[in-house]
């Protein structure tokens, strides 16, 4: 039994005027990045920094009831995934609707 791939051709779709120019000088290669100054340059690198600084996981100590940990385990288990996992998601989950003033 012999099985052949179909060919498939490309897919089309419209691009907007804008998207057509860009793709155009893309192509042409008149789009360049222009250079950033010194100071633009360290903000960016700055802000970079911190950004990552402020997005990166810190370990923390907490009580927490014994029967609670041993729901918060079981649900874990139940998506497969470390319970310590589920408690980071609730945290930022709630710290979000805080952030956008849900609560």
């Amino acid at each position: 039994m012999s099985h052949h791939l179909k060919k498939t051709s490309p897919v089309d779709f419209k691009l907007s005027k804008a998207e057509q120019i860009f793709e155009q000088a893309l192509e042409t290669g008149i789009y360049a990045e222009e250079p950033v100054s010194q100071k633009t340059g360290s903000m960016l690198r700055e802000a970079a920094t911190e950004y990552l600084t402020l997005n990166a996981s810190k370990p923390i100590t907490i009580r927490i009831n014994q029967l609670d940990l041993i729901k918060v385990k079981v649900k874990a288990k139940k998506h497969q995934i470390p319970y310590q996992t589920l408690l980071g998601s609730l945290i930022h989950q709630y710290a979000d609707r805080i952030e956008n003033g849900a609560l």
